[in-house]
């Protein structure tokens, strides 16, 4: 087995935990005698993961030499947010009560939706399309 494949084999779990998390590889191919994986991330936290797993694999990374950039095109949209049209009969509360099993949590159907309501005296009509926020 040559150099490059024997680094190719120490980094593969790198190479693959990169794969996963949509880096785009450019280059994994031997050079000045270390393994350059070269390519783009899309994001700094994913560049940040690759190389927290370089680490894993050796700490002292002397056999690696990773030239990742962040390119933010490469990570996916963002979910469509999800929405709620409002019916006849329906309040903040019971929407939210719906929605998060707390009727009390309305306040967070107003604050997702800025430009429709304003507090909690905001009328709402059926037909009226309300986003409806994750919890976090």
């Amino acid at each position: 087995m040559d150099r490059a494949e024997t680094l190719k084999l120490k980094y593969q779990s790198v190479i693959n935990v990169a794969k996963q998390l949509g880096v785009r590889l450019a280059n994994v191919h031997l050079e000045n005698d270390k393994l350059l994986i070269r390519g783009a991330a899309p994001s700094p936290e994913v560049k940040n993961k690759v190389w927290d797993h370089i680490k894993l694999v050796d700490a002292a990374f002397t056999d690696i030499v990773c030239d990742l950039t962040v390119d933010p095109t490469l990570a996916p949209p963002p979910p469509e947010p999800k929405t709620y049209t409002v019916v006849a009969g329906d309040s903040l509360w019971k929407i939210a009560e719906k929605h998060f099993g707390k009727g009390s949590l309305y306040p967070k159907i107003i604050a997702a939706n800025p430009g429709k309501l304003k507090d909690d005296k905001s009328v709402i009509h059926p037909g009226d399309v309300l986003v409806i926020p994750d919890l976090d």
